[in-house]
């Protein structure tokens, strides 16, 4: 495909009676200096993951665009173009607001790194930089400054305030304060670009800036439609780091709550997600599946938890119901960090053995169980000490994975029917 091609895909998608609605998939290779105009005013909706961008990706950029860019004579529009990737948006053809499916961590990058050189150089160069970040409203027109690039509302303020404004980068550069850990990536990756800069002289330096704006493109995809830019996404190559399976369960999820509490179950994904740390909560959705599945799993994470968790189609349901108590429950079990007024010291006793066992098998049925009766902290105690119990056993009698996987699931379901756990038959955690 050419460089300069618009190619147009026309897909057809069944509804459910029966009839055809044909959209439009639009892509586009475009050059930084178009990609970022007023074409296109790109929004990171909230419900998408933060800035997460290690120096070790960020350098890994920079190096080669350094690398790629040639030497003098070559003049800027004689350079080779450099592909830096692809972005999926979901946009309307004849509106410039995109929300940002795939692509937030390179279009966040490549602003961050035009931050930077604009921070290096002469004013009247600055000022051309300044015009692929913001547009600057008139008092005269009644207009505001116009980003071509917002971030999520948690870290907005802190990308307009720092990376956008003309004078912000020279502040981020000196913060010294502990930061969130997206806030964080934007301070390192900052520093190490600046820090590279400052080593190339203003001729390169504006060579740089020259190659980036016009020779460097992206394939622009666009359509209008959340199901379709996803199933584009999903066979998509691109440079950025890829979406996880709870990257997407958020979209759907959160997507799906109405718009006036939209903002407000952002909030308390990312503060569940930022208390576990990222991986953690990955695994959270892992152990709420078999929770749901109970059986050795056969298919995808995502595929299994849409199919076995009813509660996802009433997402608020879901949020509150299953989500918030399962990730204060798995925060305090694996943490060992459990709270009463009784015996609180004896449960984390229990809980930080189990959680030395090379395998996690029996975290279904403490999840479930701890999430249902964590203020019972006399019969909280009496089931970690025979889950303990248990799962010990298991592992002197080398029982293999899938053994343990349908003695636990067992456990998980008379824990849903309020089996009496202590009895010698059926749900006895010991038999």
């Amino acid at each position: 495909m050419s460089l300069l091609s618009s190619p147009r895909i026309r897909c057809s998608t069944d509804l459910s009676r029966g009839e055809q609605i044909t959209r439009t998939i639009v892509a586009h290779e475009q050059p930084i200096a178009r990609v970022f105009s007023d074409d296109c005013v790109f929004r990171i909706p909230g419900y998408q993951r933060p800035y997460a961008w290690t120096t070790e990706q960020a350098r890994e950029l920079f190096d080669d665009l350094l690398g790629f860019m040639q030497p003098e004579p070559v003049g800027v529009e004689d350079m080779l173009p450099y592909f830096l990737g692809s972005i999926v948006l979901i946009k309307q053809e004849a509106n410039p607001e995109a929300d940002v499916l795939d692509g937030q961590q390179r279009l966040t990058t490549i602003t961050l790194l035009r931050s930077a050189i604009r921070k290096q150089m002469t004013e009247d160069n600055a000022s051309e930089l300044t015009r692929l970040i913001y547009q600057k409203g008139s008092e005269i027109l009644g207009t505001a400054d116009q980003f071509r690039l917002s971030l999520r509302e948690r870290d907005r303020e802190l990308f307009q305030t720092y990376v956008q404004r003309e004078n912000g980068m020279a502040e981020l550069l000196k913060l010294t304060e502990e930061l969130p850990e997206s806030h964080h990536h934007l301070r390192t990756n900052a520093r190490m670009f600046a820090e590279q800069l400052c080593k190339l002289p203003e001729q390169k330096l504006l060579r740089l800036a020259q190659f980036i704006v016009r020779r460097c493109y992206l394939v622009v995809v666009s359509t209008p439609g959340l199901d379709s830019a996803y199933r584009i996404f999903s066979v998509l190559n691109s440079r950025g780091l890829d979406l996880s399976a709870t990257d997407i369960l958020k979209s759907e999820i959160v997507g799906a709550v109405d718009v006036v509490q939209r903002d407000a179950y952002t909030r308390r994904w990312e503060d569940f997600e930022e208390d576990l740390g990222r991986d953690a909560f990955t695994d959270l959705f892992s152990h709420i599946r078999m929770v749901y599945r109970k059986a050795k799993p056969k298919g995808t994470l995502l595929r299994e938890i849409r199919e076995h968790v009813p509660e996802l189609k009433q997402p608020t349901v879901f949020l509150d119901k299953v989500l918030k108590p399962m990730a204060r429950a798995y925060a305090e079990i694996l943490g060992a960090s459990y709270e009463s007024a009784s015996h609180a010291e004896a449960i984390n006793s229990h809980l930080e053995w189990l959680n030395r066992l090379e395998f996690t098998d029996w975290m279904p049925p403490a999840l479930a169980f701890m999430a249902r009766h964590r203020q019972e902290s006399a019969r909280v105690l009496g089931f970690f000490k025979d889950l303990e119990r248990l799962a010990y056993a298991m592992l002197i009698r080398k029982s293999g994975v899938n053994e343990r996987i349908e003695r636990f699931a067992k456990l998980t379901a008379e824990i849903e029917r309020e089996a009496d756990l202590s009895r010698r038959k059926g749900g006895d955690l010991r038999r």
